[in-house]
This record gives structure tokens, C-alpha cells and sequence, in this order.
């Protein structure tokens, strides 16, 4: 069984930054492509990010462009958010999910494993 466990998320003032990491366990790290969603108070969760299982390839939200990069470690089964110049519109629970597909995906229904999720507030 995998799963998935986000931690690093908190409280940071606007333009800050913050490092999301997602250990995983249970499965073939390297056949996994990743993902990272977020959700905030009434409202459906959204794709943010995607790495591909070599970590060659990745998508992101237009709204993160610029400011969010995500990274994997193989050696440590690992992937990252990185989260630079944060805004109040960031503020949200970040969930991190894995699909065992080809392909980078940005929809909910793609990922068939997630983490139980982790709070990020950016005060103004």
C-alpha cells in the first residue's frame, strides 16, 4: 500500500517562502509521476504542479508559473514544493498524490493515491 505523508506547510507573511516535502513509501518510487493540489475553504481542489517519474519533465498552474518549482529525490523517495514570493491567494491545505500513468496529469481523478495534507496560510 502507498502512502504518502506532506510536511512543512505553516504560517508565512506575503512574498515568503516555504519547502512542501511528500515522503513516500509502500511502492516503486521511480514508477510513480507526482503531483501536488491544493485546496482552500469552499472551494474544489486544484492542480498546482506535476513531475514525471525521472523528474525530466513538469507542469504547473498558471498562477504558480514564476514562483513554485517542484523536485524529486529518488534516493530519498521524496518529492518537493518549492514555494517562493507566496501570496494570500496561496493560502490553502496542499495535498501531494502519485499515479502509477503515463504522462504528467492535472486532474483529480487521475491520482489514485494521496496525502492526508498539509496547511499553508499566507497572511497579508
Amino acid at each position: 500500500q502507498v502512502q504518502l505523508v506532506e510536511s512543512g506547510g505553516g504560517l508565512v507573511q506575503a512574498g515568503g517562502s516555504l519547502r512542501l516535502s511528500c515522503a513516500a513509501s509502500g511502492g516503486v518510487f521511480s514508477s510513480f509521476a507526482m503531483a501536488w493540489f491544493r485546496q482552500a475553504p469552499g472551494k474544489e481542489r486544484e492542480f498546482v504542479a506535476a513531475i514525471n517519474w525521472s523528474g525530466s519533465n513538469t507542469y504547473y498552474t498558471d498562477s504558480v508559473k514564476g514562483r513554485f518549482t517542484i523536485s524529486r529525490d529518488s534516493a530519498k523517495n521524496t518529492v518537493y514544493l518549492q514555494m517562493n514570493g507566496l501570496e494570500p491567494e496561496d493560502t490553502a491545505v496542499y495535498y501531494c498524490a502519485a499515479h502509477r500513468r503515463s504522462g504528467l496529469r492535472i486532474g483529480v481523478d487521475d491520482y489514485g493515491y494521496w496525502g492526508q495534507g498539509t496547511q499553508v496560510t499566507v497572511s497579508s
